[in-house]
Formats: structure tokens, C-alpha cells, sequence
């Protein structure tokens, strides 16, 4: 997508948090449906949140947590995903992260880990 020249960075990071929602994968359409609402433990998500050169797929400010949901193409990115989970750990940040396999076959323990993650901060 080409963005005008005169578009600021914040603008073309919502245009960006918009159309990652609008393709969302399988696997986090079914986790966004159990953490919208504050359905988890009373907790606040917003999925697909821009922050600085990263979009985090979901994201809970009062626990600064950050939830990936990766597809096969991480399996080779790891050196891309690493970087991207330090430059949110040094803004104090959580990131924990789940193969999409995991959110469709194992959607409890997924959650599970989750409300671990949002009780330890």
C-alpha cells in the first residue's frame, strides 16, 4: 500500500491497524473473540495496536502485555521476531507468543498461559 507523501506516521499507522484487523487470520479471529470485552480476568485488549515501528497483534495496556499469534512464516523470521520482542520488552512490555496451531487446537491452555501473564504484573 503507498501512502501519500504528506501523511503523517501516525496516520499511516492507523490505515495500517485497520487493514491487519480487516485480514486477520483464523486464529486470531477466534482468540479476539475471547479476549474482547473484558472477557479474560476483567482485562482490556485492543488487537492490532501500533506501537512505534511494530503493530502488536493484542495488547493489554494495564498489564503491558502483548500477545503474538504467529503463523509459519515466523518460523524462519526468528531473528525479525527477537528484535521485535526486545524493542517491546525494553519499553517494559510482556510479549508472549503462540503458534497459530496452538490458539485453534488448544484454545484453554492458550488462555490459561494468558491469565498467568496478566495475574504476575
Amino acid at each position: 500500500m503507498r501512502y501519500a507523501p504528506s501523511m503523517s506516521r501516525a496516520n499511516k499507522d492507523i490505515i495500517r491497524a485497520r487493514r491487519l484487523r480487516r485480514d486477520a487470520t483464523d486464529a486470531e479471529k477466534r482468540l479476539w473473540r475471547e479476549l474482547r470485552g473484558f472477557q479474560v480476568n476483567g482485562f482490556k485488549f485492543r488487537r492490532q495496536h501500533p506501537s512505534g515501528p511494530f503493530t502488536a497483534d493484542f495488547y493489554c495496556p494495564r498489564a503491558k502485555l502483548i500477545v503474538e499469534v504467529d503463523g509459519g512464516q515466523h518460523a524462519v523470521q526468528v531473528r525479525a521476531d527477537a528484535a521485535r520482542t526486545a524493542w517491546f520488552e525494553n519499553r517494559g512490555c510482556r510479549v508472549i507468543r503462540f503458534w497459530n496451531n496452538e490458539v485453534m487446537g488448544n484454545l484453554e491452555g492458550v488462555l490459561a498461559v494468558i491469565r498467568e501473564n496478566l495475574g504476575e504484573r
